[in-house]
């Protein structure tokens, strides 16, 4: 009898124990979210712009529209995985950057234009128009350079190319990289007059504001027609086997040896200083001076590794400091040719706490060097904090030219 009664017990707390697992499990199924669902994307910013949008395209802000939308995992742009930030999402919304390059060419058929969102809970895809958007040329490297040489237009957005222009001239032998940030040519023969670039793609047009090719305009010294050379000055020559594919002279900032926080700029071989000229046009003394860049070209033939070179009026009042070795790979600054070097007038800044260089920008030019925008301007290489050795730059056509 007790045999019986223990089996019977043993037998119902095996069905309350099922039961249990049993209601636990059916709990367990329905806490499981649904998979995610995009219904349409919005445009991210203050309405009434944050309206609908049926496009979209690389480092654009934009909202998904969907529901089961939390416990974000990956979201994808035509197979390019974005940054997010799941904190701020909510169920039926999700607010993306889509990332800022994505390598159009290379894009399988399967991802094009296809936003792929993926959770903890499931995953989908949605069919969307994903473009780049238009071009933008953010510089060049070398705007004077000469036929035969290969340089690279650097920029944004060069997919689809339908046109390059080079001074007027329409270049139809060209590469480009794969995220769409450059393209590669070599200048042909017969190219003799200046004007922009200009790169045509599907997506739009980008122009530059100054022409290339262009040894005049703007130019404040090319060592040639337009010499400003002054006192205390390193030697000017026009010698192509020191630094070939030089167009007429140039100077050479040259010194076999500087010591550390040497300041004696100008001791031989370590200054350039040229005369009073017009920085800018009269009338444009009183731009913001965020509109012009400084333009000179380069050839440094030894690795660069420690020193500034003073860029100033003379005065050392605001004063740009030219230390390409800073963000150079490894902290070495070197070039294989001439290359165009261009730095924002915002650059030239006042002396703080001692320090030339780093403090406070003019707000237009007539702030930087006064109402006539007519001074002298020097380059001055001094205070490494380690011995500088074999240094050989050669620096010309510096000219002030409207970029934005």
């Amino acid at each position: 009898m007790k045999k019986f009664i223990y089996i019977n017990r043993f037998f119902s707390l095996l069905a309350v124990v099922t039961i249990l697992l049993l209601a636990q499990a059916g709990c367990k199924k329905q806490d499981i979210a649904p998979p995610p669902s995009i219904s349409a994307i919005r445009n991210y910013m203050a309405a009434p712009g944050d309206s609908l949008i049926n496009i979209t395209g690389p480092g654009q802000w934009i909202v998904i529209i969907g529901n089961n939308l939390k416990g974000t995992i990956a979201i994808y742009f035509d197979g390019v995985s974005a940054s997010f930030n799941e904190a701020i999402f909510s169920d039926t919304s999700a607010v993306v950057l889509l990332p800022s390059v994505i390598p159009f060419p290379s894009v399988s058929a399967a991802n094009l234009n296809t936003i792929r969102y993926v959770t903890n809970h499931g995953e989908t895809s949605f069919s969307f128009p994903i473009v780049p958007p238009a071009p933008s040329i953010t510089s060049i490297s070398n705007e004077n350079a000469n036929p035969g040489d290969t340089i690279s237009i650097v920029g944004f957005n060069f997919f689809f190319i339908q046109s390059v222009s080079f001074a007027g001239t329409n270049i139809t032998n060209y590469g480009g990289s794969n995220d769409g940030t450059a393209i590669i040519l070599k200048l042909p023969a017969g190219i003799t007059q200046s004007g922009p670039v200009i790169v045509t793609t599907k997506s739009g047009v980008a122009t530059t504001l100054y022409n290339v090719n262009d040894v005049n305009t703007g130019v404040f010294c090319n060592f040639d027609n337009k010499n400003l050379y002054g006192w205390g000055s390193t030697s000017v020559n026009n010698n192509a086997i020191i630094f070939p594919g030089n167009r007429g002279n140039y100077a050479r900032m040259s010194f076999a040896s500087c010591n550390a926080f040497d300041w004696s700029w100008w001791n031989g071989g370590r200054g350039c200083q040229m005369n009073a000229g017009q920085w800018v046009p009269l009338a444009n003394v009183n731009d913001p001076i965020a509109k012009w860049s400084l333009k000179f070209e380069v050839f440094v033939k030894n690795p660069w590794t420690d020193g500034c070179v003073f860029i100033h009026d003379g005065a050392w009042g605001r004063t740009c400091r030219f230390e390409p070795w800073k963000t150079a790979v490894g902290s070495k600054f070197q070039t294989t040719g001439w290359t165009t070097i261009t730095i924002p007038m915002t650059e030239f800044r006042s002396k703080a706490n001692g320090v030339d260089g780093t403090g406070t920008s003019a707000t237009s030019i007539s702030d930087l060097i006064g109402a006539s925008g007519n001074k002298a301007m020097q380059f001055s290489f001094a205070n490494p904090s380690a011995v500088v050795t074999n240094f050989d730059m050669a620096i010309d056509n510096i000219r002030i030219v409207q970029t934005k």
